[in-house]
């Protein structure tokens, strides 16, 4: 936990609520975070209510809050009121904002993680200034948010962009959405680790990385293949051509619908980034449609790191009261 008390200005509480942990922080008006501490995600909605409640009073005590912004990795209303439905939360159709609002005696706003995190890098990191601008957030799935113009395009229903689902790889892997050969099935963590495991599965006299699974299936993860990439490993650098391969091919779809300026890549496998980055813009700019005879957008590094959501929270937060500074 970090604090810093006495600030000049009144801060806003972001927190980003994940399947596994919660984070809280108190943050400035330049996107710094000045305070935080975080707990185990509870299994029901009461316990997960209280926990938050608790974070919020936890630094309230120590900095002069004005109000509260949720990242929530889940379906929203329009209005983000309320939670339609979380996977990995047990809150269903729950007017949440209401229920902390009444709760905490604050403001709450609540947004969707990857939105949360693509208007952090807007405001303060790798977006800033960008006109149109595309966030992937590459971890156990596909997180995606879309700027236009300074604004969050949410669709009709509040659920846009679900870019992880664009099927690239027709009767390719079952995703848990009910279709098969989703982008997210190949391009990320959770993609990494299927992709290594079928390379392994294929030829595990090439690999290091086979004697580890076999004696223990659950510990391969993306981290433990891009180690073994750096150290040469033929299997995990090829897992990590194919994945730079199956991005660039989604980045390119995503340029022929969008055609935006800019595109940051974050999440946890953006760590690795090394690894793939340069190769999928060199697949993108060759499976752009009209390839050679258009701009293509840039491709960029998230600079916020996993921070981004509550930092975008907490700014969003912020707006909902303007007279404070």
């Amino acid at each position: 936990m970090t604090g810093r008390n006495g600030q000049d200005s009144v801060l806003t509480i972001g927190i980003d609520v994940g399947g596994t942990s919660i984070r809280a922080a108190a943050v400035d008006r330049n996107g710094v975070v000045v305070d935080s501490t975080r707990t185990q995600t509870p299994s029901s909605a009461v316990a997960l209510e209280n926990a938050l409640q608790r974070l919020v009073d936890h630094l309230r005590d120590r900095n002069d809050v004005a109000a509260v912004g949720l990242a929530v990795a889940g379906f929203l209303t329009e209005d983000r009121t309320t939670v339609r439905f979380a996977p990995h939360l047990p809150w269903t159709e729950t007017p949440l904002a209401a229920i902390l609002t009444a709760r905490l005696g604050l403001p709450v706003v609540l947004e969707h993680d990857a939105n949360a995190a693509a208007w952090a890098e807007y405001r303060f990191g790798a977006a800033a200034g960008s006109r149109i601008a595309v966030m992937l957030a590459l971890g156990t799935g596909i997180g995606a948010a879309l700027l236009l113009d300074g604004r969050i395009y949410r669709g009709a229903y509040g659920v846009a962009p679900e870019l992880g689902h664009l099927r690239i790889v027709p009767e390719g892997r079952p995703c848990p959405c009910g279709k098969r050969g989703c982008w997210e099935r190949y391009c990320s963590g959770t993609g990494l680790v299927d992709t290594t495991v079928e390379m392994l599965a294929a030829a595990p006299g090439r690999s290091a990385l086979a004697a580890d699974v076999a004696s223990d299936p659950g510990s391969l993860t993306g981290r433990r293949i891009a180690g073994a990439a750096h150290d040469g490993d033929p299997v995990a650098l090829a897992a990590f051509a194919d994945f730079a391969r199956r991005l660039g091919m989604g980045l390119a779809l995503v340029a022929d619908v969008y055609d935006p300026e800019l595109v940051v890549i974050g999440g946890g496998v953006s760590d690795s980034a090394p690894l793939f980055l340069d190769d999928a813009r060199e697949h993108y700019a060759a499976a752009t449609t009209g390839a050679g005879h258009r701009p293509l957008a840039r491709v960029r590094v998230a600079q916020l790191g996993d921070a981004a959501g509550l930092i975008g929270a907490a700014d969003l937060a912020r707006r909902a009261v303007p007279d404070r500074p």
